[in-house]
């Protein structure tokens, strides 16, 4: 019945069973009600296990008023995440989306996963989980609202109006204290979400990711003269490195994108990874459903030498917003400077092109900072069960913070725009010294 958790081992009472693999949860088995009424708010609380099953007009219609809304909280690339079978129970992720509902009415949603591991988060707590076990007390599963394997800002707690997020913000916290898991994680939220979230007892992690913005350039030669002038000079010889190699470039969108270039685009994605010792995250059944389903959001840059296809690099933008994502990125050989073209200056040509404001470079990589990306704070919001879990790494946070603001203040004195200035974190710390309820 879509609205409605569906997976074998429904008790009578209307609970459901719902096993995460034995290797990734030491054998714990999580229950969750998938339909129970609200009846001192006006509200219904559904839960999903899948994410095909949400009416897709109604999701989407909650992510069209939102204004930290953006393309990876579609229900097309989330259901793609899922029908692809990239984030699955076997994987990790068990799908959990919380809904609200007024009568029929979808009024809010969040993206809701029982979590049996720590991977494809870019919110690391390895060693939280760590300090946990050493205790005798099981880490996994835990609680987690994200998008799958996508370190990329932007709303969590989806509603019609503040109300229905506040209230959908008072279930979720309700449904983690009634069940047995060890923690809840809300990944990479907006600033307001992340208000709201600490105010209820929630303890807030910075992060850094480094982001360009448009400043009206005319083109990408107008952009470096904003440079200072060594970062100018030193992306010039890099651009001039992989002409000289007879790197030919081209940026290919939406239904131009061939299924021979998706073919080449997952070879080189997956050479990235083999590289590095592990299998990728994502398939290319995952890939094919994007290039089906939201085609008028892919940006694809392809590098050639002579006729035959080298490397290339994903972006995501989302026209309406202004705002171009780079994703992945992988090559089947070596040429000096070819990721910083592909993955950096590339996508910048395509923003000014295109009067895009905002391209995001992700996280990690201070490089990024000579290549005219700026750092920005991101942040999440974390609950622990046990209270000396959740006071240790409310410590834990606050020195965190600390080191987090100083790394910006560097950074920020080496920007590659002339002009400089300060960079500050933007989130509320919130209340990080309450301890955790278990009631």
């Amino acid at each position: 019945m879509a609205g409605f958790l569906q997976l074998p081992g429904v008790g009578r009472r209307g609970r459901i069973v719902l096993p995460i693999p034995r290797s990734q949860n030491h054998g714990k088995i999580l229950r969750c009600p998938s339909f129970a009424p609200m009846p001192d708010s006006g509200y219904t609380l559904k839960i999903h296990a899948d994410p095909g099953s949400l009416p897709a007009q109604a999701w989407d219609a909650l992510l069209a008023q939102d204004p930290n809304a953006n393309p990876f909280v579609s229900h097309a690339y989330l259901n793609a995440l899922h029908t692809s079978g990239a984030a699955s129970p076997e994987a990790g992720w068990l799908a959990q989306f919380l809904t609200l509902w007024r009568g029929d009415a979808l009024v809010a949603g969040v993206p809701l996963y029982a979590k049996g591991n720590s991977y494809g988060e870019y919110v690391f707590d390895w060693s939280w989980a760590d300090a946990q076990e050493r205790m005798g007390i099981a880490y996994y599963p835990k609680w987690l609202v994200a998008v799958p394997f996508t370190p990329v800002g932007g709303t969590r707690l989806l509603a019609v109006d503040a109300a229905a997020r506040a209230a959908l913000a008072d279930a979720l916290l309700a449904l983690v204290r009634q069940e047995q898991l060890s923690s809840l994680h809300v990944l990479f939220a907006p600033p307001d979400q992340i208000q709201l979230l600490s105010e209820r007892g929630m303890l807030v992690r910075t992060g850094v990711q480094f982001h360009w913005r448009n400043q009206a350039y005319a083109d990408f030669a107008h952009f470096l003269e904003a440079l200072a002038q060594p970062k100018r000079k030193k992306i010039r010889a890099e651009r001039r490195k992989v002409q000289e190699a007879g790197i030919r470039l081209e940026q290919r969108c939406g239904t131009d994108i061939r299924e021979a270039d998706w073919d080449f685009f997952f070879r080189c994605y997956e050479n990235t990874y083999l590289q590095h010792g592990s299998p990728p995250y994502l398939n290319r059944a995952f890939f094919g459903t994007l290039a089906s389903t939201m085609p008028e959001h892919l940006l694809l840059v392809l590098a050639y030498d002579g006729q035959v296809p080298v490397a290339s690099a994903l972006g995501i933008y989302d026209r309406a917003r202004g705002t171009l994502y780079g994703r992945y990125w992988g090559a089947l050989v070596q040429v000096s400077c070819l990721h910083f073209e592909c993955c950096y200056y590339q996508m910048i040509d395509f923003a000014i092109r295109e009067k895009l404001q905002v391209f995001e470079g992700g996280a990690q990589g201070a490089h990024k900072l000579a290549r005219g990306l700026d750092p920005v704070a991101t942040a999440s919001v974390h609950w622990l069960r046990e209270p000396p879990m959740h006071a240790a790494v409310a410590r834990f946070l606050a020195r965190e913070r600390t080191a987090v603001q100083e790394s910006l203040d560097e950074l920020g004195e080496h920007r590659a725009l002339r002009a400089g200035g300060a960079l500050t974190l933007n989130p509320s710390p919130g209340p990080e010294e309450t301890p955790p309820s278990t009631e």
